[in-house]
């Protein structure tokens, strides 16, 4: 049986990265990644659940470390259980 302490210890620590090492994306890029929807994102991110965009002006950004670190969480929870 997993305790949640093994599973919080066996999550990826997010390794800090340069923002000049790091590079932004878009939804589209996220989409294509994943082989998921857009609007699916925007439900996660309403809920809390994807972290929220970088604006600059109109246009919405994400790191994508931090796309990186959501779905190597999304790994450990599938092979936690």
């Amino acid at each position: 049986m997993t305790t949640p302490a093994a599973i919080a210890s066996a999550q990826p620590t997010p390794i800090p990265i340069s923002l000049l090492e790091d590079q932004f994306v878009d939804m589209g890029f996220i989409a294509r990644y994943t082989g998921l929807t857009d609007k699916w994102f925007y439900q996660l991110i309403k809920e809390g659940k994807f972290p929220k965009p970088v604006k600059f002006g109109r246009r919405s950004r994400w790191l994508k470390s931090e796309l990186e670190t959501w779905i190597q969480e999304r790994i450990q929870e599938s092979r936690a259980a």
